[in-house]
């Protein structure tokens, strides 16, 4: 099954995308959308940093979202900005 012409996930990358399903809406509008879209065509490091990304709790991704606060891992906020982004720029399109 492809979305959007993205390349067939692998098991892990099954996994992670099941664990992008956070059920706050807030984070939801971020992850849906970079799933669908560039996840699998993206860098292994990119996706490495996701991964990581999703360990966090919910409260403390969505402060990340929100400039409330910042991850030590420079690579996850930078991820989270470039997510942010691309999100934006997106819905104003």
């Amino acid at each position: 099954m492809t979305i959007n012409n993205q390349p067939e996930p692998t098991n892990e990358q099954r996994r992670i995308i099941y664990q992008a399903r956070r059920g706050l809406k807030e984070l939801d509008f971020y992850f849906e959308p970079y799933i669908k879209e560039l996840y699998l065509t993206a860098e292994a490091a990119e996706q490495e940093s996701f991964a990581q990304m999703l360990t966090h709790e919910d409260p403390d991704l969505l402060d990340y979202f929100t400039n409330q606060s910042r991850p030590e891992d420079e690579a996850i906020w930078e991820l989270v900005n470039k997510i942010k982004t691309w999100r934006h720029s997106k819905s104003l399109s």
